[in-house]
């Protein structure tokens, strides 16, 4: 694969991504004013055991699927790349129903320790089918990622999102007056709906798909045993990673409650602010990680295929540049974050997210290099060392949390220091592991100091036209201020060679228009 091509790769999932991100931020917009902070905390309090659950289910197979692909298509071999498939589809396929049978049976039993507010839990039962849908999906997308067709996995993202978004808020508008949880429960059933979309969708894309493919075969084909072997090696340490992740976030949505109860508040005021936390200050950060995820999930089969041919050239270009472009798009949107925290918080109606919101943007940079970062060792086949990362830092950040949410004068922003501490400690050690595995070192100047100069001068012009620039409405103003701080941003990267006319040459559709 070209350079230009992993570009073209990244930048469809990143289409897809940002489409669904801008339609997310509306829809977390009208559940925040319309549904309410508290139907959304409990809608959230599922996430964590359900994505666990999910964990359990697919064992890392989708990105081992993906890597195996991208090896196997590399050196010709597309009938084996095409049986890997099959098998992890046989194996995900069995897994999906047994997890959702067994949770489907135990789940009440289990329902106490697991959820802090027991409005959860008919919740938590809607959810459920959705696991063995996103089992057998997750197949598909990790054989077309492998094949570098990232078009499947965009259109069935879209489809997938417009889906829940429509009748996610329209089931919660309708089912609300009969109680908070069922509010909730309308949530839950657009997050079903959308993920039946999505798989009826990347079915679709296949069934057209295969037609025509050739294929043909260069090496002799290995056996289902030893497929399944491989898979599951390169797949656990992904799960143990996942795991980690995701056994951290259940504990943050016991905890977090909790603690917050230990500062002051009742249960049906934790469980909204644990909404407001998630719902606003989260939202808001993640939405660069449009652009980091779609990186990350093109850099697996990209840098794959790269060792697969021994290229150390091309593993060393991909790595150095896929960190580069994470800091160059996140940075503009942290310092945007951390002047405008207040405001964007007031508009999805969660005034108590705004410290944790500019909290969180400190280190947000971090929090985006995470998925990078993962992306490249997991590529480079060591998916287990940022799983090792990740326990240790899951641990400091309960600790943190534990502690420093309890404080009454902190509460949400004493977790938001928690999570910003284990972003920091996460992304270094990937960062140095990767250094050392890849063999290169990385350009501090054209990767940091520049867009920091960048940074610097975004930041002078927020700070001093928060307060002085009247536009209007407070959405137009804010519209305004970011467009102004990206266009200064810009600009200032161009002056100092951070950014080039390679850079654009690169991209589809705007680089033909580029001048040599």
């Amino acid at each position: 694969m070209t350079k230009r091509a992993f570009v073209y790769g990244t930048m469809i999932l990143l289409g897809a991504n940002l489409f669904n991100r801008a339609l997310a931020f509306i829809y977390q917009y009208f559940v925040m004013n319309l549904i309410g902070s508290e139907a959304y905390g409990l809608y959230q309090m599922v996430f964590p055991t359900y994505v666990m659950a999910l964990v359990f289910t697919t064992a890392g197979l989708p990105l081992a699927v993906s890597k195996l692909v991208s090896e196997q298509a590399a050196l010709g071999n597309r009938q084996t790349a095409r049986k890997i498939f099959h098998v992890a589809l046989g194996i995900l396929l069995v897994s999906g129903l047994l997890v959702s049978i067994l949770l489907f049976t135990f789940i009440p039993y289990l329902s106490g320790p697991l959820f802090a507010d027991p409005r959860v839990f008919p919740v938590f039962i809607i959810c459920i089918p959705a696991i063995f849908i996103v089992a057998v999906s997750s197949a598909y997308r990790g054989y077309f990622q492998g094949l570098q067709e990232m078009k499947p996995t965009a259109l069935a993202q879209v489809c997938e999102q417009i889906t829940r978004v429509s009748v996610g808020l329209w089931l919660s508008l309708k089912l609300l007056p009969l109680g908070i949880e069922f509010g909730a429960i309308g949530l839950a059933l657009g997050m079903v709906s959308g993920e039946v979309v999505g798989l009826q969708a990347i079915l679709l894309f296949h069934r057209f798909y295969k037609r025509k493919q050739s294929l043909v075969q260069k090496g002799k084909k290995p056996g289902v045993v030893e497929i399944g072997r491989r898979l599951f090696v390169l797949g656990l340490p992904i799960t143990a990673g996942r795991l980690v992740a995701t056994g951290a976030s259940t504990a943050d949505s016991i905890l977090i409650p909790q603690r917050l109860q230990a500062a002051g508040y009742s249960l049906r005021e934790a469980t909204s602010l644990y909404g407001q936390f998630g719902g606003a200050a989260f939202t808001l950060l993640t939405f660069p990680t449009v652009f980091t995820f779609s990186l990350a999930t093109s850099l697996v089969p990209a840098i794959s295929e790269a060792l697969a041919h021994k290229h150390q050239g091309t593993i060393q270009y991909r790595t150095s540049e896929a960190i580069r472009i994470t800091i160059l798009v996140g940075t503009p949107f942290l310092i945007f974050l951390f002047f405008f925290a207040s405001q964007l918080s007031e508009i999805f109606k969660s005034p108590n997210a705004a410290g944790a919101l500019s909290t969180l943007a400190l280190a947000g940079i971090f929090f985006y290099l995470q998925s990078t970062t993962a992306g490249i060792l997991q590529g480079l086949g060591h998916p287990q060392i940022p799983v090792m990362h990740s326990v240790a830092a899951s641990l400091l950040k309960l600790i943190i949390i534990y502690y420093l949410t309890a404080i009454p004068s902190l509460g949400l922003i004493g977790t938001a220091w928690g999570y910003n501490f284990a972003f920091i400690l996460t992304s270094s050690l990937n960062l140095m592991a990767i250094a050392n595995k890849v063999g290169i070192s990385f350009n501090i100047n054209r990767m940091l100091l520049k867009p920091l100069t960048a940074a610097i001068l975004m930041g002078g012009v927020m700070y001093f036209t928060k307060d002085n620039l009247r536009l209007g409405s407070a959405s137009y103003q804010l519209l305004t201020e970011f467009c102004l701080g990206i266009s200064i941003y810009i600009l200032t990267l161009f002056i100092n060679k951070g950014l080039n006319k390679e850079d654009l040459k690169r991209l589809p559709l705007i680089g033909r228009f580029i001048p040599i």
